[in-house]
């Protein structure tokens, strides 16, 4: 954003009228444009208020209700932490008995925006002006966090009584194109990494894709998930890792509720962690094969490489050491209330070996019109799957391409409650 356009919305004017646009739709952003002008709003407020407009309607699934007060960039929403797992964030500084947070890579500051919600002083700072500028705005509320346009790495952390540390490192060029380097990162990992010799309580927030290989031996790596979307890794240190240094998966799952009345629950998050210390990573699985059921393991756990500790816990075995399913031969337990599932659950209804024209006799056999496919460990893409099929019918079905003890097979299944 540049300054012009912040300075404009920031007036009484402009932040009058960004508060006071209808809720955004695209198909009617044109005419309410033409209206503003109409009305003799200065073009550039107009064009900068309907562009927070959008953004807003963008972050409220990342942020809530907390994104209708707040500002925008289009990189900020895109990179900002969902408010449920940045709170998830805040928890652990305050259990590990932190008092003030530097957030050095605050962006639009939706992190620090939780650890402020809990009670952490906040220091929060950004290289970009704009941008520090932003989230200045974004934390009005909060007397607990300073924000700052400064290099945070140049920070004095003992003067300033930081005792825990926060960075979200950028994993984007310019042009928007992902880094998967973590030495090309912007303050590259390593800098970071080094902090945790002045302050132990140190969180950094990297890429799902980051690899395995050269994660930091006295890290707690998590994978996340939200509703299977897989949203970020976090490497955690010293008292932010209570558990110990390992590898750890968190499924995260949204409630709906429980409707009216006086037993009704809010909506809301249920979890489950799965976790492993750095001793027992190499789990080996049991392989075997296909039964009643499979199981497709979540993202977070697949990431995590904690695919054969997911079927311990399911009480099943993989269809193939190479591929993330697990199979049982009866249902495994339903997720304790307030757990979330590790894994999605199929009934498995037929079992066969990959072959087209097969496949398309007994689908057209059963009338099987909608195919949902779902693969892992072929090459095979949905798409041109069912342009191959020629589907036709009134019923609806679920396959699954992969694997099967090395070999291309097709699972025909049905979801668990279906």
């Amino acid at each position: 954003m540049d300054p012009s356009s912040l300075a404009k919305l920031l007036s009484p004017e402009g932040w009058a009228l960004v508060n006071a646009l209808p809720p955004y739709d695209e198909d009617r952003a044109m005419a309410l444009a033409t209206r503003l002008r109409a009305e003799g709003v200065d073009p550039d407020l107009a064009a900068a208020a309907l562009t927070q407009s959008r953004l807003r309607a963008k972050a409220r699934a990342k942020l809530g209700a907390f994104a209708d007060g707040m500002l925008f960039t289009p990189d900020g929403v895109e990179q900002a932490t969902r408010l449920v797992v940045a709170a998830l964030h805040a928890r652990r500084y305050l259990a590990a008995g932190v008092t003030k947070v530097a957030d050095l890579t605050s962006g639009i500051g939706a992190d620090a925006l939780a650890f402020a919600g809990v009670g952490l002083q906040v220091l929060a700072t950004d290289v970009d002006e704009a941008t520090a500028a932003l989230a200045t705005v974004n934390l009005r509320a909060f007397p607990e966090a300073e924000v700052r346009h400064a290099d945070g790495l140049t920070l004095d952390l003992h003067a300033e009584g930081v005792d825990g540390v926060y960075a979200d490192p950028a994993r984007r060029t310019r042009g928007g194109k992902r880094i998967f380097d973590p030495a090309a990162y912007a303050p590259p990992l390593d800098a970071v990494w080094a902090l945790r010799a002045q302050v132990p309580a140190l969180g950094i927030k990297v890429g799902p894709g980051v690899p395995h290989a050269g994660l930091p031996a006295d890290a707690e790596t998590q994978w996340v998930s939200v509703d299977g979307d897989v949203v970020e890794a976090g490497l955690w240190f010293g008292p932010l890792a209570p558990a110990g240094p390992g590898r750890s998966a968190l499924v995260l799952r949204s409630t709906a509720g429980t409707g009216q009345g006086d037993g009704a629950t809010a909506p809301g998050t249920v979890g489950r962690t799965l976790r492993t210390g750095p001793d027992d990573v190499d789990l080996v699985p049991d392989v075997g094969a296909v039964g009643g059921y499979l199981y497709e393991p979540d993202g977070a756990v697949v990431r995590a490489g904690l695919v054969a500790h997911a079927a311990a816990e399911l009480g099943g075995r993989l269809v193939d050491r190479t591929i993330a399913y697990v199979t049982t031969d009866s249902p495994a337990d339903a997720p304790r209330p307030g757990e979330a599932a590790l894994a999605t659950g199929y009934r498995v209804l037929d079992v066969m070996p990959f072959n087209l024209k097969k496949l398309k006799a007994y689908l057209r056999e059963r009338g099987v019109g909608s195919l949902t496919v779902k693969k892992r460990g072929t090459a095979v893409t949905p798409e041109q799957l069912r342009a191959q099929l020629a589907l036709s019918g009134d019923a609806a079905a679920t396959v699954v391409l992969t694997r099967v003890d090395g070999r291309q097979h097709v699972l025909v299944v049905e979801p668990l409650g279906a």
